[in-house]
């Protein structure tokens, strides 16, 4: 999508939230003029937003009755779906991923995807995944090095684990990461290295990386409207994601993911203006339901779920269909008819996804965590360090894949229950 389309689209949607109803009303002369020009009316309109999106809502209480009651969950899915949603879980037509019994755990789940984090640290702050008040960060000297890394991406590769993701923090900023494409792109038997970025820094490094072995691409982007973008983030930089979004499209990236966050009353106004990105280009907006995670505050109310998402979607674009999902899939994917692109759901809070799962997690720290949302972690990277052997390793790994639960607890238990902040254990 050239600039021009992209300026153009978030000045339309910037004017319409400046003003709708749910925006302070302030007069100005135009929105290209609010949102380029130091000390802004822009700049107001965040931190009344912000104070909103901070604000206790006394009228409503958190609890599974009132949210499970609420119309807006109800399912707007017809049998069709729903008929859909099923075979697209059970169908056993895919192939099955060739995975040492290393990676396969009590329940016959076979793990072949392996999502490492490269650092912890990141150059926004966003409301969802880093406290207000910041983290503390783990000291230099116990993060994985550039060669540990490898190592134990090596004996996952080895035992059947063919698909890395890099997440953070922010990958993109570590200075080593296009070595690190490079090392572990050229593993035997790995297919897929993908990455997830906020695309801050992404644009100028993206050729290289690509050229060093990346070929599967996540941007996260949850506003189209510079301020609210600034609100979610707490730091500048719209343009910036915006002009990473259009260099991995020229650079042949097919789909680009772009990875929305849905929060009520900061951004489900802009969900049907992230469809329309979809029309003429090959990009496939993936809306994340509000997850919880330690400090980034949440609550039912905030959540937006899939199948509301989805209602509003239909009455605008009512020939969406669904398209065919991998049982291992996280997201339930769906196609606008006549539009390039993709739209897809994860649905981590409504109807989790654990059946199928197939995803291990490194964080930058060493540990392994074999559910997001589990507390359990055990440290590769003081195995190693102990110098243990690749036999023992595996031991290590083995026995953490095993105690994985069938599924996690439902929402309202996870919101109750302590992890890391997101930024910890990588996007």
């Amino acid at each position: 999508m050239r600039r021009a389309q992209w300026t153009a689209l978030c000045s339309s949607r910037a004017g319409r939230w400046l003003s709708s109803s749910t925006a302070p009303t302030h007069r100005s002369s135009g929105a290209a003029a609010i949102f380029h020009r130091q000390g802004s009316v822009a700049q107001i309109h965040a931190l009344a937003l912000e104070k909103e999106f901070q604000s206790p809502d006394v009228d409503h209480q958190d609890g599974d009755a009132n949210f499970l009651s609420n119309e807006k969950i109800r399912s707007p899915l017809t049998k069709k779906d729903l008929e859909v949603d099923f075979l697209n879980r059970r169908s056993g037509t895919e192939e099955i991923a060739q995975v040492s019994d290393m990676l396969i755990d009590s329940h016959g789940r076979r793990h072949n995807y392996l999502r490492i984090s490269l650092t912890e640290r990141c150059n926004l702050r966003c409301n969802y995944c880093m406290p207000a008040k910041g983290v503390e960060l783990t000291p230099n000297s116990e993060l994985l090095s550039q060669n540990e890394i490898v190592r134990i991406a090596s004996t996952f590769v080895h035992g059947g684990v063919d698909k890395i993701r890099l997440t953070g923090g922010e990958p993109s900023i570590r200075k080593d990461i296009e070595e690190i494409c490079e090392q572990l792109r050229s593993l035997p038997g790995l297919k897929y290295l993908a990455m997830t970025s906020n695309g801050i820094v992404l644009s100028r490094k993206l050729p290289r990386l690509q050229a060093a072995g990346l070929n599967q691409l996540n941007i996260s982007l949850d506003s189209l409207v510079p301020a609210k973008f600034e609100l979610l983030t707490r730091r500048k930089g719209h343009n910036k994601v915006l002009e990473s979004i259009d260099t991995a499209l020229g650079l042949g990236f097919d789909p680009v993911k772009v990875n929305t966050v849905v929060i009520r009353g900061v951004n489900d106004d802009e969900i049907l203006d992230f469809v329309e990105l979809t029309r003429d280009k090959p990009i496939n907006v993936r809306f994340i339901e509000f997850m919880p995670f330690d400090g980034n505050v949440w609550k039912s109310k905030k959540l937006v779920s899939y199948m509301e998402m989805m209602d509003k979607i239909k009455q605008k674009y009512p020939s969406i269909y669904r398209k065919k999902d991998h049982s291992t899939d996280t997201a339930k994917n769906f196609q606008v008819e006549g539009f390039q692109g993709t739209v897809s759901f994860i649905t981590s809070m409504t109807q989790h996804f654990c059946s199928g799962c197939n995803r291990l997690r490194l964080m930058a720290d060493g540990n392994l965590k074999v559910c997001l949302f589990g507390p359990s972690e055990v440290s590769l990277r003081d195995a190693i360090r102990s110098g243990m052997q690749e036999s023992e390793l595996q031991q290590v790994i083995s026995d953490a894949v095993k105690r994985k639960k069938a599924a996690h607890a439902g929402m309202f238990e996870l919101a109750r229950t302590q992890n890391r902040p997101m930024v910890h254990i990588g996007g």
